[in-house]
């Protein structure tokens, strides 16, 4: 018996990337690729005549309506479908503004096709993808509803400060403290959340409302 595929749409204001993903995409009896776009004002127009669509391959950086802008749509008219955000660089701001706009998962453009059938698919069996760019359990934390940990006043005041484009000495100079004692706030906020990055950290914190962007 013949599984059903996976309607997706790709937003993506580059003709020769979009369509040559389509094609390696199409390649994979999983997957049906619904329609294109150029940029998120094209998608609107287009996902209302296709409301099959479950999945989005969301670009960053379009003209008239870019990324963050189209997925905060997405989510706010039809939540049911989910946006897997795709980039040329692994950039802490732009996996954080993605997933706060509603984003389920973040990948490199370079990933092959089939490490993005692998994402596709995770996302439809679970609701997200997490990866080395997204990493620990903090999505799966919130679905669950797992006892929030506890923090210190300092460990706020850091994790606060992780959201910023400030380096750990940066931080540990605003903070009034030495470099090693930032890293132990680090440290112990990885522990806690078995978090392993501060994108990680910030993620976390924006979803838990301890942190304010």
């Amino acid at each position: 018996m013949q599984m059903p595929t996976i309607p997706i749409a790709i937003v993506d204001d580059h003709t020769l990337f979009r369509s040559g993903l389509a094609s390696l995409l199409e390649e994979f009896d999983e997957i049906e690729v619904i329609f294109e776009a150029t940029n998120g004002v094209d998608l609107q127009s287009k996902i209302t005549k296709n409301a099959e669509v479950k999945i989005i391959l969301m670009d960053i950086n379009m003209p008239l309506m870019d990324g963050y802008m189209a997925t905060k749509w997405v989510k706010d008219n039809h939540p049911s479908v989910h946006v897997l955000a795709l980039s040329m660089f692994e950039d802490e701001k732009a996996i954080i503004g993605m997933l706060k706009a509603g984003a389920v998962g973040y990948m490199l453009k370079e990933s092959t096709p089939s490490d993005l059938l692998t994402a596709i698919k995770t996302i439809v069996a679970k609701g997200f993808f997490v990866n080395e760019m997204v990493s620990g359990r903090l999505l799966v934390a919130l679905k669950d509803g797992d006892t929030k940990p506890l923090f210190t006043a300092r460990e706020l005041s850091f994790l606060q400060f992780c959201s910023s484009d400030l380096t750990y000495k940066e931080i540990a100079d605003l903070m009034n403290v030495s470099p090693r004692t930032v890293d132990n706030y680090r440290e112990s906020l990885f522990a806690k959340l078995n978090i392993k990055s501060r994108t990680g950290l910030v993620v976390y914190g924006i979803k838990n409302n301890l942190i304010t962007i």
